[in-house]
Order: structure tokens, then C-alpha cells, then sequence
């Protein structure tokens, strides 16, 4: 069984790409995942876990996650190799996400964790207006409005 399911802060901005042949999307990211230990010295160690994400979920990570965004990754391991420039053989060890849970944004760490933060944070997904690469829109923040009282009128049902 190779199932791995992992809890970290992005360690940068993630990057997108597309692949030649069939204009795949794929997003590559690293995250640093705390040990549940402290190391000699009294502090907390991490590991920085690299991760590929495909297609749309790809899409959706570079256009929502930026360097310090806290997500939850399902996935498997994988180990693959290629030889580089000097002939050398490496060997490179990532996770290939099935699923990338937004789990927050950088400061929604500790709100308690220093005084001189912000009162207000940002919501978790930084929904933006400009259009994506592909050339789709990315709608506002569907939530803004979220407890408020909505006008829907007959023509807007779908029955």
C-alpha cells in the first residue's frame, strides 16, 4: 500500500506548468511538515516534502496558494530517476497529490502568536479578479457575503 497523507506550510509560491503534448496542467510545490519531536537543541525540526499536483487541482493551488498557506495533501509516494548533465544518475523522491486541502493562509497560524499582527486576517483562499493563465476568470470571494440576506429572483431558478 503506498498512501501517504501529510499536513504542512508551503516553504514558497508554487509553480505552474503545462506539459507539450496534451497542455496538461502540473504544479510543483515543497512543504514543510513539523516532526512531532524536537531535535537536541530544543527546537522543532521539519522535513520539506516535495509535491506534484495535475489538471485543474494544479490550476486551483497556483491561482489560491502562496508561500506560507497551510494545506493538507493525499497522495502516494513516488521515487523516480534520470541522469543529469555529467551522466550521473538521481534519484528524486516527491508525493503525487490525489487531493490539496486548503487548510489556511500563513497567518492564520497563531492569531494569539504575536500582538503586533493584524486584527483582521485574510480568509484562507485569496480569490482574485484578474483572469488565470488558461484564460478563465477566477470569481470573488463566494463567501463575502455569507449571513446576509440574498435577493434571488424567479428567473434565476433552474426549475
Amino acid at each position: 500500500m503506498n498512501r501517504v497523507f501529510l499536513i504542512g506550510r508551503l516553504t514558497k509560491d508554487p509553480e505552474l506548468r503545462y506539459t507539450t503534448g496534451n497542455n496538461a496542467a502540473v504544479c510543483n510545490f515543497t512543504i514543510a511538515v513539523d516532526r512531532t519531536f524536537q531535535g537536541q537543541n530544543g527546537e522543532r525540526e521539519a522535513d520539506f516534502i516535495p509535491v506534484v499536483v495535475w489538471n485543474k487541482q494544479a490550476e486551483n493551488v497556483k491561482n489560491y496558494l502562496t508561500k506560507g498557506s497551510q494545506v493538507a495533501v493525499e497522495g502516494r509516494m513516488q521515487v523516480r530517476n534520470y541522469e543529469d548533465q555529467n551522466g550521473q544518475k538521481r534519484y528524486v523522491t516527491e508525493v503525487i497529490a490525489n487531493s490539496v486541502e486548503f487548510l489556511g493562509s500563513k497567518n492564520s497560524n497563531n492569531a494569539n502568536q504575536s500582538s503586533s499582527s493584524s486584527s483582521e486576517e485574510p480568509t484562507p483562499y485569496d480569490f482574485a479578479d484578474e483572469p488565470s493563465e488558461k484564460g478563465t476568470s477566477v470569481d470573488k470571494n463566494p463567501f463575502a457575503d455569507f449571513g446576509q440576506n440574498i435577493e434571488i429572483s424567479d428567473d434565476e431558478l433552474p426549475f
